[in-house]
This record gives structure tokens, C-alpha cells and sequence, in this order.
């Protein structure tokens, strides 16, 4: 088969400016559109879904088993829940964590009337032991009595302030009282990004409550089950305790907002699809203007099939050029930005499969694109289009 030479469809592009500009504009939006609404979805799911290789137990309110907002136990829960064999030790210390969880309002402006439901937890630093994905990227852990808080990676999405404004040193309203930030801390891909860190001894103040929402417990890997924990909250009858396994709380969370994953990705398909169809239209009225050279060509003497496959490489030259700005920018500006979600936030997530996905819909529209225009045009008979 005659074939037009590669560097027939490189000249091309260079024919038409404007028509070139619109091609790769067009191609640069829809792909940074579908790599937008897939980091969307990649990163709700990584916020709710079980940490992998995670030896965690939680003793909970029994009825409170999906939600351990509302869940409420005993004071001496967590005295007794460090009576079970298996539990994982450092220098004597046990993995134990009392914790609450509530969300309160939070301001940065004692102006404001009314602040940003945020989620809060009450720890003890045995809860660094624990939850050993959070780490302290600057500052110290918060002192009991001193009004000081430790705040996490996403809590500026949260709050909707810039992140320089949770700095070292800057200061929180939470029910009606200053508190100050002394820490910062990373968790990322899970909910504790988005969550502030209070003693334990100072959340029960604010929130008026002498129990607690859960104990965290950490079983030594490999040599310990759950069946121990399973019989100490069978036994004690008076702490009305419930117990599962961190994954298998993560995994009821994740079945719980199911339905709101499935409208978030009907959502985002739907934003995908209506970009790759502006996007078709673009590169389609970009194409079907070209009638006349597709004419000409049948009369030098090229076949159909050399002309498509010209057209082809043209629209892939384009398409490519514009997924890497595209996957380029995403990587660059949407990794790690903080979406609010319910009374937490989690992070878009730019990775290789999203990467791979945005990528993979900007080479189809580049086939898309092409594909139709030319063929209508080769349909056309030749004296017809010489005329056009």
C-alpha cells in the first residue's frame, strides 16, 4: 500500500494555528476533566476503604457498630480491655488508645457566627502507638489543660482557609474558647488527615462526657486473633462492649456510603462524558473542514486507507500532546486537594492508574475524533469534493 510519509501529517499541524490551538485545547480539557473525576473517586475510596495488613481492634458501643460518633463506653473499658493476651507492647507500654469522636464547629474567625462541622478525636499519646500511619511534620503533640490542638493534612480543606492559616502558633475557636496550634500531622489516604487531635481529657470538657466513644487496641501481628477480645466483650456484660477488627469497621463505613460512592461516580462519569463530547466536537469540526484535501489526495493517486491512517497520526500527535499537559497538570495541581465530604475531607488522588485512565481518554478521542470526519469525507465522490 502507498502510504502519505509521516512527516505529512507534522507539517500539518502547523498548517492551521487556530484550528491546531482548538484541537489541543480541546484535547488538554477533556483529559484533565477525566483525570479530575477519576482522582475523585480514587481518592473517596482510599479515605474509606480498610487499611491493608492493619492488627487493630475496636471495642465499641454495642448498637454503634457503623458509626463510633455515636457509640459511648465506659471510663474502665480501657483498663480492661489491657487485661487480654496478644495485645502488641513497646517498653511495657501497651498499644492502647481511649478515644472520643465527635464533630463540633469549628471557627477561624471569632466573627463568624457559626464555624465548619469538623471532626474531632480525644487521645492520649498512647494513640501515636496505635495509629502508627500518623506522623508529626512539624510541631509537638498537644499538653492536657493548654488549650492545644494538633491538626492534620486536609483539616484546611475542611475549615475552606488556606493552609497557611493552621500554621505553628495560629489560633482555633471551638466552643466559644481559643485553642491554639501546636502540631501538625500527616495520615495520608486515610480520615484522620482530615481531623483535629484534643487530649482526651480535654474533648470530654468541651463535649460534657465522663465515657468514652471506643478503645483501640493493637494485637501482635501474626500471633494474635480477635477471639480473645471477641470473649472479654462477651463476658463483661455490664460494659455492653462490641469488638471488630479496624478493617472490618472500615469495610461497614465503606458498605454504608456505598450508595453515595455509586452517585459520586455517576456523577463523574457524566462530567467525563459531556468534556469528551465537546471534545469530539472539537477535533470533528476541526477535521470535516478538510473535504477538499481529501479530494485532491484521491487524485494524486493515495488509497482510503493511507489517507485515514494520515488523519489518524495527525489526531494522535494532538491527542498526545494534550494528555501530557493534561496528566502534567493534574500530577502538578490536583494531587492532594482537599474535597469536603460529610463531616470529614479527604484528598484527590493523581496516581499511575488515574494517570493511565485521563491518558488512555485522550488517545480515544484522538481516534474518535478523526475516525468519523475522515470517513464521511472519503465517501463523498471526488469531483464533489474537489468542489467543496
Amino acid at each position: 500500500m502507498r502510504g502519505l510519509p509521516f512527516d505529512y501529517a507534522t507539517r500539518n499541524l502547523g498548517r492551521s494555528p487556530g484550528r491546531l490551538a482548538g484541537a489541543l485545547v480541546g484535547s488538554t480539557l477533556v483529559t484533565l476533566l477525566v483525570i479530575a473525576s477519576a482522582s475523585f473517586i480514587r481518592g473517596m475510596g482510599a479515605s474509606l476503604d480498610p487499611p491493608a495488613g492493619n492488627s487493630n481492634v475496636i471495642f465499641l458501643g454495642a448498637g454503634s457498630e457503623e458509626s463510633v460518633e455515636r457509640s459511648e463506653i465506659r471510663m474502665q473499658a480501657a483498663d480492661v480491655v489491657g487485661t487480654i493476651s496478644g495485645l502488641r507492647t513497646r517498653l511495657g507500654q501497651p498499644f492502647i488508645s481511649p478515644e472520643v469522636h465527635i464533630g463540633l464547629a469549628v471557627r477561624t474567625d471569632p466573627a463568624v457566627p457559626e464555624g465548619r462541622l469538623t471532626p474531632l478525636r480525644g487521645v492520649r499519646p498512647s494513640a501515636f502507638l496505635v495509629h502508627s500511619e500518623v506522623q508529626i511534620t512539624e510541631g509537638r503533640a498537644p499538653v492536657a489543660g493548654a488549650n492545644e490542638l494538633l491538626v492534620g493534612g486536609l483539616v484546611s480543606g475542611q475549615l475552606g482557609v488556606p493552609d497557611a492559616r493552621l500554621g505553628l502558633g495560629e489560633v482555633l475557636h471551638i466552643d466559644g474558647r481559643e485553642w491554639r496550634i501546636v502540631g501538625r500531622m500527616r495520615a495520608p489516604r486515610t480520615v484522620i488527615d482530615a481531623e483535629i487531635w484534643i487530649p482526651l481529657t480535654d474533648l470530654q470538657v468541651i463535649a460534657q462526657r465522663d465515657n468514652l466513644s471506643c478503645v483501640i487496641a493493637t494485637l501482635v501481628p501474626g500471633e494474635a486473633d480477635i477471639t480473645d477480645a471477641e470473649i472479654l466483650a462477651a463476658q463483661r456484660l455490664d460494659l455492653e462492649l462490641a469488638v471488630m477488627t479496624e478493617s472490618e469497621y472500615y469495610a461497614t463505613l465503606s458498605r454504608f456510603y456505598a450508595p453515595v460512592r455509586a452517585m459520586v461516580l455517576a456523577t463523574a462519569l457524566l462530567v467525563a462524558l459531556g468534556g469528551i463530547l465537546g471534545g469530539l466536537n472539537t477535533m470533528v469540526a476541526a477535521f470535516a473542514s478538510r473535504v477538499r484535501e481529501v479530494g485532491t489526495l484521491q487524485v494524486i493517486g493515495y488509497p482510503r486507507r493511507a489517507i485515514i491512517l494520515s488523519f489518524l497520526q495527525e489526531s494522535w500527535i494532538i491527542s498526545s500532546c494534550g494528555a501530557l499537559v493534561a496528566g502534567a497538570l493534574g500530577w502538578a495541581v490536583l494531587d492532594g486537594v482537599a474535597v469536603r465530604f460529610s463531616m470529614g475531607a479527604f484528598g484527590l488522588i493523581v496516581d499511575a492508574p488515574v494517570l493511565a485512565i485521563g491518558v488512555g481518554a485522550g488517545l480515544g478521542l484522538g481516534l474518535l475524533g478523526a475516525l468519523p470526519p475522515t470517513i464521511h469525507c472519503l465517501r463523498l465522490p471526488v469531483g464533489q469534493a474537489l468542489k467543496s
